[in-house]
């Protein structure tokens, strides 16, 4: 019998948060079991120190934040609440002179980088990413979760939780192989589910630490580790090097260039540094209704 008993809590920040927006690039796709956006409401299961959680995120008409959790987990998920809908980020203090990028920040005021604090969930489901069609990448993340994993607690139906380091670091190749994760990608999330605790540890370092402890691990390259510092850490300047579109997208909008790499990206933006992951984001949230461009990596 799931856990139906909720705890719940209202935020008041001081700028109200686009959830799906801000929350949207930790879901690996539409479908994705972990993680639900329903007008505009955010479900997401994970699992914290103290159990299984869920979470529901959304908007009160008044512009406060509201979040109920269940499971055993919930009041950790509670007490993380803030960072995760970006109470730690600071967009005040980028202030651009580019004339698309101050368009882009008008455009979309509620962009946060917010801070999911699940370490190895999130080194977990970028690995899965990693030099894969994106939705090759969901389709092995479903089967994964659902072959790996359990429901999560709390009313929405439908919802589980991400597989346990525990579970992961046990499973043969045989059964990743079924998933469509060839042995490199698999050999790496073994390796991160045996050091899932060490992940974890980097909520309390320096994100220069942090990023020295991810590229500590066979098989995690500067992309992985960007885009892990991004969604587990809330890191505002990670920049996801090695991605096949990526360039692209930033050399078209900044320099009008069809072509890019990463040498050329990182030059682009490196006038923003502090905050080249917003930059991305924004560029990317800014692109969404223009194009089909999707991130994977190289």
């Amino acid at each position: 019998m799931r856990d139906q008993t909720a705890v719940s809590t209202a935020l008041s920040l001081a700028r109200p948060p686009n959830l799906p927006q801000t929350l949207a690039h930790a879901r690996m796709g539409n479908a994705d079991p972990c993680l639900r956006i329903v007008n505009g409401d955010v479900w997401r299961a994970t699992r914290t120190p103290l159990g299984l959680a869920t979470e529901r995120v959304h908007l009160s008409g008044h512009g406060s934040v509201l979040v109920d959790a269940w499971g055993p987990g919930a009041e950790w998920l509670i007490e993380r609440a803030p960072e995760l809908c970006g109470a730690l980020d600071t967009p005040e203090t980028f202030q651009p002179d580019q004339p698309l990028l101050r368009r882009l920040v008008h455009t979309h005021p509620g962009l946060r980088i917010g801070r999911t604090a699940a370490v190895f969930e999130t080194a977990m489901l970028v690995t899965i990413e990693q030099r894969v069609a994106t939705r090759d990448a969901w389709r092995s993340w479903w089967l994964m979760v659902r072959a790996l994993s359990e429901p999560a607690p709390g009313p929405f139906p439908g919802l589980w939780a991400p597989p346990a380091p525990e579970r992961i670091a046990r499973t043969p190749y045989d059964v990743f192989h079924r998933f469509g994760i060839e042995r490199r990608r698999a050999d790496v999330l073994r390796r991160l589910a045996i050091v899932a605790r060490r992940l974890e540890e980097t909520l309390s370092l320096s994100l220069e630490a942090a990023y020295r402890r991810f590229r500590a691990i066979t098989g995690v390259g500067p992309w992985t580790a960007a885009r892990t510092g991004l969604i587990a850490l809330g890191d505002p300047d990670a920049v996801a090097v090695g991605d096949l579109h990526l360039p692209h997208v930033v050399s078209w909008w900044l320099a009008g260039e069809r072509r890019g790499s990463d040498e050329r990206m990182l030059e682009l933006l490196e006038p923003f540094r502090g905050h080249r992951g917003r930059v991305i984001r924004l560029l990317l949230a800014g692109s969404v209704s223009r194009s089909s461009i999707r991130l994977e990596s190289a």
